[in-house]
């Protein structure tokens, strides 16, 4: 891979990382508050979360930096998904953990699903790839719906 290819991977790799790192700072006060909650059945152990996240986050980068080096008409409005993504995905963590606002965390995790179904569609059409390493996300995210359903029905 040339330098120059390297530069896109390198950001996007970065700046979903951060994203996930400046939403797991923003939530650390409410993390006690968390532990207090009724768990789900299948709520995974905490240690899972930091590790899934990470995984999908580096996927995340991968997949746009992928879009943007095809240097496709398209890739601008795709960059663009991704950061509408990007932005419901970091205000999610907010409202579950840190303001326990649970049936509204809830909903916004839909909006969030709609917008990664939306982004895995248009990443397919300029790099098929770049939109199947989204499906562990979407997968993901859906579990996660579940668990935050579940977590507002059993704390309500």
């Amino acid at each position: 891979m040339k330098g120059k290819n390297c530069k896109p991977y390198l950001f996007f790799i970065l700046l979903s990382l951060a994203v996930g790192g400046l939403s797991s700072f923003a939530v650390a006060k409410g993390m006690p508050a968390y532990q207090l909650l009724y768990k789900p059945p299948l709520t995974p152990p905490s240690i899972v979360f930091p590790i899934v996240w990470t995984l999908l986050y580096i996927l995340m980068g991968v997949s746009a930096a992928r879009v943007w080096l095809t240097g496709s008409e398209g890739r601008g409005h795709a960059i663009d998904v991704f950061a509408l993504q990007l932005v419901l995905n970091f205000f999610w963590s907010i409202w579950f953990f840190g303001l326990q606002a649970l049936l509204f965390s809830f909903m916004w995790l839909l909006a969030l699903i709609i917008a990664i179904l939306w982004m895995i569609r248009v990443f397919s059409q300029i790099d098929p790839l770049a939109g199947r390493l989204q499906i562990p996300y979407l997968l993901w995210c859906t579990f996660a719906a579940y668990l935050n359903f579940c977590f507002w029905f059993l704390n309500r």
